[in-house]
């Protein structure tokens, strides 16, 4: 069986991701159609190694012969067009954060939550989780199945990247102009990205955390445990991709350091780069490229009866956004019984 896909907002960095990933994971896919808005009416975008597609306009798009749309055209455009594609009969993969708090729509990591895919005809649509929980519960499902996480601390570094293609332009051009003794307003970020962080990611809200922050809380307790306390700090960093996070966990029982390793080089998704030397971690460069999520710096924690510390690393193109939506879509298909609407 071979499935017809659509991948929503096309001509983005995640919408190309998902392009390149369907491609190199060789998806079922009969026929591939890139979408964005009128405005690249005619434009062409890569699909593999030597395929072209011509974008299509969504707001002409009939998606009643699509199987499975993949959407990242951001908040504004899926509140609108994903409820129409899903009524059309099209299972609907949304990468924006509109649907993900919905509770009759799935919030899935398919390593974590897969069985919460079982009701998806209800809607059609299935939310894709923020990057930046994702990674960190990729990590932490498998820990918390073995000894149950109380709360939750962590600090996020995200990379440009996670706020679109102009936010890079932005880094880079800083960074050039500094060189060149030269000044750049900043005009995505709130001050200069260049040599610089900046601790908010999305605006305030009323308790004094940020949109950004509150995501990885919501979706924690939605995705993994209603239980678990978090406490998030998000932070924009100058880097191009890939999102780091310090994370520190506590848990209602023991776990030592080696019972998580163990556990941890045993999981799904997961890639342990833990050496006690110099240079024996993982860093943003080299998650670029790969679906992993990297966990390095695994320690106790001594300030609580059963407590671990950890880095976590990951592409944020990819299992941050573009990955998942194609794993899920997968899940579908392999696991939930999606048919496509022609036999081919």
């Amino acid at each position: 069986m071979s499935y017809k896909i659509a991948v929503v907002g096309a001509t983005g960095n995640v919408g190309r991701a998902m392009l390149q990933i369907l491609s190199d994971r060789r998806f079922p896919a009969s026929e591939v159609v890139a979408i964005a808005s009128k405005r690249s009416l005619g434009k062409e975008v890569s699909y593999g190694e030597t395929g072209i597609l011509k974008i299509k306009a969504l707001e002409d798009y009939d998606f009643s012969d699509t199987d499975i749309a993949l959407f990242s055209p951001g908040s504004a455009v899926s509140k609108i067009y994903a409820p129409i594609a899903a009524k059309a009969g099209c299972v609907v993969i949304d990468n924006t954060s509109h649907f993900r708090m919905e509770p009759d729509i799935a919030l899935v990591i398919p390593e974590v939550n897969s069985a919460a895919l079982k009701d998806y005809r209800k809607t059609n649509i299935i939310a894709n989780p923020n990057c930046s929980t994702m990674q960190m519960l990729v990590a932490l499902k498998p820990l918390h199945d073995a000894a149950k996480i109380k709360r939750i601390v962590v600090s996020s570094y995200q990379s440009v990247s996670g706020a679109g293609k102009s936010a890079m332009d932005e880094l880079f051009d800083q960074t050039k102009a500094i060189f060149m003794n030269d000044r750049k307003d900043a005009q995505i970020f709130t001050k200069p990205i260049a040599f610089n962080v900046i601790p908010h990611i999305d605006s305030f809200i009323d308790n004094g955390s940020t949109k950004e922050e509150a995501k990885m809380v919501n979706e924690t307790k939605k995705i993994l445990d209603p239980n678990i306390e978090v406490i998030a700090t998000c932070v924009r960093v100058p880097v191009f991709v890939g999102h780091s996070e310090a994370v520190v966990v506590e848990f209602e029982n023991p776990i030592s350091v080696d019972e998580a390793r163990e556990i941890l080089e045993n999981s799904e998704g997961v890639a342990v780069y833990d050496e006690l030397r110099d240079g024996g971690y993982a860093t943003p460069i080299e998650c670029v490229g790969e679906d992993a999520v990297f966990v390095s710096r695994l320690r106790a924690d001594p300030t609580v009866k059963h407590g671990l510390a950890m880095w976590i690393v990951s592409d944020n193109l990819r299992k941050g956004a573009a990955l998942n939506t194609v794993q899920i879509a997968e899940e579908l298909i392999t696991n939930h019984g999606l048919a496509p609407k022609k036999v081919n």
